[in-house]
């Protein structure tokens, strides 16, 4: 079994794209949500968390664990590695091919301020995106709107048009989604910054890598239907409601 966790029901954008990948594998997913948001909360709780998450999982047969969520992974993942003997899989600041295809040389990041602060995305920055001006914007009420079902209200517009807009304006041809709730305001988001402009969601890639190293164990089910589990620590109502979309 796969275990996958978020802070709420953001990394079923991940979840989507490993049933893609691997859609014979059994996959458990957690969703953190009575903990939710964790952009806000200092590492150490969120360490704490994911050691809980964690042990849940290899208790309930877990051979791998991907973590998707981009704050969990900038604040825990290295700790995890190091406690846990099965592979982690965690959210890459997409920062690289963003920079590396930017014509404009600006490239826009709409991320939380646990992610904006990770070792990871200042390692990534540093050492990929030295030639190009990046704009980083804190999405302060997204995580919230997306874990009460809310894509596409007249507040959610209003928050991504102060978010996206002076992304734009300063030339941005790429917007990189930092967190895994944000796919979901995906449609809003290319509205609002127009044409030309390319939005890059990590997921695909994350799932391509988790099955690869999956690869390393053993060969992965690519064929047929496996089993999903969803489980939350909250509210489940809106988890239901988008998991009933992917299985």
């Amino acid at each position: 079994m796969i275990g996958v966790y978020d802070s709420g029901v953001g990394g079923l954008s991940v979840l989507r794209e490993l049933l893609r990948e691997m859609p014979g594998e059994d996959y458990d997913y957690f969703s953190d949500g009575a903990y939710c948001p964790y952009g806000p909360k200092p590492p150490q709780e969120i360490v704490l968390r994911a050691r809980t998450i964690t042990e849940e999982f290899i208790r309930r047969g877990a051979e791998m664990i991907v973590v998707a969520c981009n704050t969990a992974t900038a604040a825990a993942i290295s700790e995890l590695r190091a406690r846990y003997i099965l592979p982690f899989i965690g959210m890459e600041p997409a920062i690289k091919p963003a920079a590396l295809h930017s014509a404009s040389g600006v490239v826009g990041v709409l991320a939380t301020a646990g992610t904006f602060k990770g070792r990871l995305y200042l390692d990534t920055l540093a050492r990929f995106a030295s030639d190009v001006k990046v704009i980083e914007q804190v999405g302060t009420g997204l995580v919230e709107a997306v874990e009460r079902g809310d894509f596409d209200s007249p507040q959610v517009e209003a928050l991504l048009r102060r978010y996206i807009t002076p992304m734009v304006e300063a030339g941005a041809d790429h917007i990189v989604l930092g967190c895994t709730h944000y796919p979901f305001l995906e449609e809003a988001i290319r509205r609002i910054a127009g044409k030309g402009i390319t939005i890059v969601n990590p997921a695909p890639a994350v799932a391509r890598h988790a099955r690869k190293i999956l690869s390393t164990l053993r060969p992965p089910r690519t064929e047929g239907t496996g089993s999903r589990i969803f489980r939350s620590s909250g509210d489940d109502t809106i988890l239901k409601q988008l998991a009933s979309t992917l299985v």
